[in-house]
């Protein structure tokens, strides 16, 4: 094991055995902002820290010239607003208040990156407390936080991701301890891997997520172009969340993976779409990804009629199943010849009739349904029920669309599967090579869609019915009289003992 694998472990649980100062007392789905938060602010003060004494070394004690150059960092940490001097003070009434005027500075000094991130947290809150229990609950998680393991300097733990990584550890570990509210923030990595490798991006490439959570889906993304092109951060990224705390996480998890070049909008996509061109029309990206809100009861349907951007124009989905609001959404944001998407939707979305029907005949004889992924119960939190992935494409080459069957293949759980690294390579491999495989994945043609109705219920079309093997009888009754005859054999023992002990007749 590597180094920097050590480390990873080590400050993944570090983080996690912070959340201890808040069990039994606080909620997870409240105490997981400020855990988040703190961890956000520790790792600024350790980077501030870190290069400034880099250039105290080199320069000797000359505040003025070391003031200079800490303007040419990725952020600005006001004097008193730090980590450090928050912990000085943690034995001190008002530690809330303190915190609070702390985010607030932080924010003022980078309104660009950080304009209204700390806007739905308040360490303030009565929902730790009394005055007396939130100031020793805030004592403690600054002591947390303050141990050797999580000292965060980049001197010491080298990559930059070790960060972001941990991060997304903790957004793993309390999605897994969310219940319902999991599916809110965040998308399991291999399902985001599945999509990131399927969509395939490249250098140059903007990417969209309209859906986007705690932003991982993005950053997945981010990571493929990194991987296949020599770290490049030729990419520009873009998202739209309608949960105000849920967004500051992405604003977070993007700082903290060193993107920068990435533009995420507060608001409710299907209502008010933010992301848009210089004429006020829908921003058009090259890859659009999501793992939207399933069957999303009230979605916006009293709008849909006279949407400005016309998203509706195939049919107005369900007022209280908001599936395809999403699908039309992004169908409309993609480019009209790079233009490719992967979203995940419940199975129900593949064979529902009604206007649901109608919208998918038209998607489908316009010719961008590439692929209908079918995934494993049990991946997603939140819900246990299996889910697809649907690919379109605006530069397909012929009208077919492929079927996969991937349900049965996983890593088990107790609670949760998981889909291995062979899993996802198996599902990839085949969606490349686009043809037929026994049991496992299917090629259609259009005029067989349109045989079915547009039905695209995966069985449908792959079928994975295994023949029982036939019972060979005479086999059986042979079995049987083996069987029998033992029994008879273990009686006749157990009598003899009980004769032996005075028991027999």
């Amino acid at each position: 094991m590597n180094n920097d694998s050590i480390k990873q472990e080590q400050i993944n649980k570090a983080v996690w055995n912070a959340c201890d100062t808040f069990r039994g007392t606080v909620d997870p789905s409240i105490y997981k902002d400020y855990v988040l938060t703190m961890l956000f602010v520790k790792y600024l003060s350790d980077v501030w820290q870190d290069h400034y004494d880099t250039y105290k070394a080199e320069y000797g004690d000359a505040p003025e010239l070391i003031d200079e150059l800490m303007k040419n960092e990725r952020f600005v940490l006001p004097r008193d607003a730090g980590f450090y001097a928050l912990h000085d003070q943690r034995h001190e009434p008002g530690n809330g208040e303190r915190i609070d005027k702390a985010l607030h500075a932080i924010e003022e000094a980078n309104i660009v990156k950080l304009a209204d991130v700390f806007q739905d947290i308040s360490f303030n809150s009565n929902k730790l407390g009394d005055e007396k229990q939130k100031n020793e609950i805030l004592r403690h998680i600054l002591e947390d936080f303050a141990r050797p393991e999580l000292n965060l300097r980049p001197s010491r733990i080298g990559k930059l991701d070790v960060i972001g990584n941990a991060y997304e550890y903790l957004i793993k570990n309390f999605a897994a301890t969310s219940g319902k509210k999991a599916g809110e923030f965040y998308t399991p990595p291999e399902v985001s891997e599945l999509m990131a490798e399927i969509v395939d991006p490249k250098e140059g490439d903007e990417i969209c997520d309209p859906a986007c959570g705690s932003a991982s889906l993005l950053l997945k993304c981010a990571n493929q172009i990194r991987k296949d092109h020599d770290g490049s951060k030729s990419f520009a990224l873009f998202g739209q969340e309608a949960i105000g705390s849920t967004w500051a996480l992405a604003k977070m998890n993007m700082f903290l993976h060193g993107i920068d070049n990435h533009k995420l909008e507060w608001g409710d996509t299907i209502r008010n779409p933010k992301l848009l061109d210089a004429n006020g029309g829908l921003k058009h990206f090259d890859i659009v990804v999501a793992n939207p809100p399933f069957s999303l009861e009230k979605w916006g349907v009293e709008g849909a009629d006279s949407d400005p951007f016309t998203r509706f124009r195939r049919g107005v989905p369900p007022k209280t199943k908001g599936d395809y609001a999403f699908i039309l959404h992004m169908i409309e944001t993609m480019k009209p010849k790079t233009g490719r998407m992967a979203v995940v939707v419940p199975h129900g979305v593949l064979f529902r009739g009604s206007s649901e029907g109608k919208i998918r005949q038209k998607l489908i004889e316009e010719n961008l349904l590439d692929a209908v992924i079918g995934l494993p119960e049990k991946l997603f939190y939140g819900t246990g029920i299996p889910a697809a992935v649907l690919i379109f494409r605006k530069d397909k080459t012929d009208n077919n669309v492929l079927f996969i069957d991937a349900s049965r293949e996983f890593k088990a759980g107790k609670n949760q599967n998981q889909l291995s690294d062979e899993n996802i390579a198996k599902v990839v491999d085949t969606y490349k090579q686009r043809e037929n495989l026994d049991k496992y994945a299917y090629l259609a043609s259009l005029e067989e869609i349109q045989e079915n109705d547009f039905n695209l219920n995966i069985p449908r079309y792959v079928d994975t019915f295994e023949e029982e093997e036939e019972i060979d009888l005479m086999t059986v009754q042979a079995e049987r009289k083996e069987i029998e005859a033992e029994i008879a054999k273990l009686n006749e023992q157990m009598d003899g003992y009980l004769k032996e002990l005075g028991y027999g007749a």
